[in-house]
């Protein structure tokens, strides 16, 4: 694999569950998989999401200090800033293709990147936005 890969919140937030060994082990090795075949894309939503999931969504949270240098971690990647045009082709996004805007927002970051693929356990495996593919790395058989 070569490019860039938009990786959603939800895979990095597996690499902090304890209470999921199989998707913790599946995302360890994408992450570092990845690191190593392509530039990994992350947004400032990713990084925001990322803070508050393993901070209050853990079965064992994270402290505040440890959540933080994870985040900053993150933030080593590149990091697409979502800007006010970005919202509202997200909000359009929304509308004609029936998603959450959560996900319409992460669509938009990863397409004003230049992704070609998008992983994320939030949206349907397979499906295209324009040049963007979704792939959840956490299908079994695939």
């Amino acid at each position: 694999m070569s490019g860039s890969v938009f990786v959603d919140t939800n895979v990095f937030v597996y690499l902090f569950d304890a209470d999921d060994p199989t998707r913790q082990d599946i995302a360890r090795s994408l992450i570092d998989r990845l690191a190593k075949e392509a530039t990994i894309v992350v947004s400032t939503q990713v990084l925001q999401e990322f803070y508050v999931s393993v901070t209050r969504k853990l079965a064992e949270p994270l402290p505040s200090q440890h959540a933080m240098e994870a985040t900053r971690g993150l933030s080593t990647y590149r990091v697409v800033q979502l800007d006010p045009s970005m919202i509202f082709a997200a909000i359009a996004l929304h509308e004609k293709e029936k998603t959450s805007f959560r996900d319409a927002l992460i669509v938009r970051a990863a397409l004003e990147s230049g992704c070609e693929l998008l992983m994320s356990e939030d949206m349907q495996h397979g499906r295209k936005f324009e040049d963007l593919k979704v792939d959840n790395p956490f299908i079994r058989d695939r």
